[in-house]
């Protein structure tokens, strides 16, 4: 399954995280072209490796 970024939604806590200019610059890049917020595109990014990471382990039992 690709990446797609969705639109804003749910509640939120906050969480202070921190990112190395390289990944920031990165992500910059692609917030840009696609008009959504770092908040959005650190969610979307994160929810996208859980699933799949869950994918993942249901493929191989012994990961």
């Amino acid at each position: 399954m690709a990446f797609e970024i969705k639109p804003n939604r749910r509640e939120n806590e906050n969480r202070n995280i921190r990112f190395s200019i390289e990944v920031i610059e990165k992500a910059n890049n692609v917030m840009t072209s696609k008009n959504v917020s770092f908040f959005n595109f650190v969610i979307q990014s994160v929810e996208y490796t859980l699933e799949n990471m869950e994918k993942q382990k249901n493929r191989d039992p012994n990961r």
